[in-house]
């Protein structure tokens, strides 16, 4: 009987993190889409949630000036609050040459391209798996 009870609450727990494994990805594709909008460069997804408990997707995009990056955090903060997930933290934002935004499960980096270079999340973060964002639908 205890065996049951275990198994079933293990079943549980996996539906509960496929259900938010599914609403971080909603999340990150309106991102995507935000900064598709506003022509984001090089926009990359690393699905981090094997290897770290602090997200389940980073997403790392560029912008040209400081106003374009801006407008790149404000159209993702936009797009993002009017589907019920609001920003829980910006950093970055005044200097905006690299603009952080925590949505919880999902953690938006826009930069410059000089920082982009100089920071490169995509070889500190390369034991994630970086996937394309098509593959966020799946």
């Amino acid at each position: 009987m205890e065996s049951m009870e275990n198994e079933s609450m293990e079943n549980k727990n996996m539906e509960n993190e496929n259900k938010t494994k599914e609403k971080s990805a909603q999340i990150a594709r309106l991102a995507i889409e935000a900064m598709e909008d506003k022509k984001a460069e090089d926009i990359r997804v690393i699905d981090i949630s094997e290897v770290s408990v602090i997200a389940d997707y980073f997403i790392i995009a560029g912008g040209n000036n400081r106003s374009q990056i801006q407008a790149l955090c404000d159209n993702v903060e936009e797009k993002l609050g009017r589907a019920g997930s609001a920003v829980k933290q910006i950093e970055g934002y005044d200097t905006a040459n690299w603009i952080l935004m925590d949505f919880g499960d999902v953690i938006v980096h826009i930069f410059d391209r000089e920082n982009r270079l100089l920071y490169d999340l995509e070889r500190i973060w390369r034991d994630g798996k970086q996937i394309e964002a098509e593959d966020l639908t799946k």
